[in-house]
């Protein structure tokens, strides 16, 4: 691309490893689309508060810039921020407040007086329909979808494109897999896909459920983890046959897929799919896709029977495969020509 612009992004998590206590997905892919747009001679400076120093006592301003106040950019960058209440729609400096909100609407009050044009990325789903900011003729909507809401742009969570061409099937599956069945995410507004998709596999095979779970006590006969470090996610999918995609209607009806899908299979989980998904065999081989719970019970003892021989390799090659739609390459060149069509805005 010929255009080279200052980016200022605004995200509320990590870059690095963060925290045990976060909810922050963003660690899985973030850097990576940050250190590509840099490549590509684009520079970045964040505009939220760097909390890989202030919480996680990483100190990565050597490499990356950070900004407290309002610096000249070309185009604001936000993974979108929504309301919580009782941590981020709280008087400032109140005990749990967080100012990711404040800063954000701050910097689009600053910046839209400025004429500076927005890339805003929904990355939860979070933005109302019917948010003026949608109509404003300087913002561009991007989703991690495959069919976004009218007028948005289709902008998935990356996978560098290094991890996609060093994956190697057969070395995964010959690792050693202890563990039948793994579920490593939080709750939110998973309830019904968990209850009809995992809890009746989990019952009939051993497993291990990591992340916060705050409402099980109706699954109290399962395996509840609590929280694990995100440095152990993959050392979990590693030793792992099998996990379940679960996705909140909001994603599963769009096609909306988390990293949890590129993160076990990078490390050779196989990832049963629930047949819902909305074309889901764009994620997954059919011989994945489930129906219910008791399908997904059924489906891992066919791969138990098979683990580290050839079919396993074979199937988890066709899932390797269907990442190349969430390379990093592909990514950039989304946002780079989101970033074109805003530039030309700007000047008309």
């Amino acid at each position: 691309m010929g255009l080279q612009v200052i980016l200022g992004y605004s995200f509320w998590g990590f870059l690095g490893s963060g925290v045990v206590d976060t909810p922050d997905g963003g660690r899985s892919h973030r850097r990576a689309l940050i250190d590509g747009l840099r490549e590509r001679g684009h520079r970045v400076v964040f505009l939220q508060a760097n909390r890989d120093r202030d919480e996680a006592h990483l100190d990565l301003t050597p490499i990356y810039d950070w900004d407290a106040g309002y610096p000249d950019i070309d185009v604001l960058f936000l993974e979108w921020r929504w309301p919580i209440p009782g941590r981020n729609t709280t008087t400032c400096g109140t005990p749990g407040h967080t100012c990711d909100l404040h800063r954000q609407q701050q910097l689009l009050d600053v910046y839209s007086a400025r004429g500076v044009p927005v890339l805003l990325w929904d990355k939860d789903r979070q933005l109302p329909a019917e948010h003026p900011i949608r109509r404003a003729p300087a913002v561009a909507v991007c989703e991690p979808a495959l069919h976004p809401a009218p007028g948005a742009v289709s902008l998935l969570f990356p996978v560098a494109d290094e991890a996609l061409d060093g994956a190697d099937p057969v070395t995964l599956t010959k690792l050693r897999r202890d563990l039948p069945l793994v579920y490593i995410g939080n709750q939110y507004d998973r309830d019904e896909a968990f209850d009809r998709h995992f809890a009746p596999a989990a019952r009939r095979h051993t497993h291990l459920i990591a992340g916060k779970w705050p409402r099980s006590s109706q699954w109290s006969d399962l395996n509840f983890a609590g929280r694990i470090a995100f440095d152990a996610v993959d050392r979990l999918y590693r030793r792992s046959v099998a996990t379940v995609l679960l996705l909140p209607d909001r994603y599963a009806s769009v096609g909306h897929m988390t990293q949890r899908l590129f993160e076990a299979v990078l490390a050779g989980c196989l990832p049963l799919t629930p047949a819902t998904i909305r074309e889901a065999s764009r994620f997954t081989p059919r011989q994945l896709h489930i129906s219910d719970g008791d399908d997904a019970a059924n489906r891992l003892e066919q791969l138990l029977a098979v683990v580290g021989e050839q079919d396993h390799a074979e199937v988890l090659h066709a899932c390797l495969a269907r990442l190349d739609q969430f390379r990093l390459s592909r990514q950039l060149d989304t946002v780079e020509h989101t970033l074109t069509g805003l530039a030309l805005r700007r000047v008309g």
